[in-house]
C-alpha cells in the first residue's frame, strides 16, 4: 500500500487541503510553485487583480501547453511506429532471403 500523506497547498492566496501519495509531493509542490508563478506573472504584466481571470488566464496557458506536447508526443510516436515497421520489413526480407 502507497503511503499516503496530507498538505496544504496555497494557489492564489487560497489554501487547499490536499491528500496525495507521498511520491507526488515533489511533482504537486512544482506544480503549485508553477500556478502560482504564472498567476503573479500575469498579475504583473497585464495589471489584472481578479483571481478567478487570472486562474482561468493560466488555466488556459497550461492546458494549451499539455495539448501541444500531446500532439507532438503523438506525432513522434507516429514516426518512431512508421520508422520500426520499415525496419521490420527490412528485417523481415533479409530473413527470407
Amino acid at each position: 500500500m502507497k503511503e499516503q500523506l496530507s498538505i496544504k497547498v496555497s494557489i492564489a492566496g487560497r489554501v487547499y487541503p490536499l491528500t496525495i501519495e507521498r511520491s507526488e509531493e515533489e511533482n504537486v509542490r512544482k506544480a503549485v510553485k508553477n500556478i502560482n508563478d504564472k498567476v503573479n506573472d500575469f498579475e504583473k504584466n497585464f495589471n489584472i487583480k481578479d483571481r478567478q481571470d487570472l486562474l482561468a488566464m493560466s488555466s488556459l496557458h497550461f492546458a494549451s501547453q499539455a495539448t501541444e506536447i500531446h500532439h507532438n508526443t503523438s506525432k513522434e510516436e507516429k514516426s518512431l511506429l512508421d520508422r520500426l515497421e520499415k525496419i521490420d520489413k527490412a528485417v523481415s526480407a533479409e530473413l527470407k532471403d
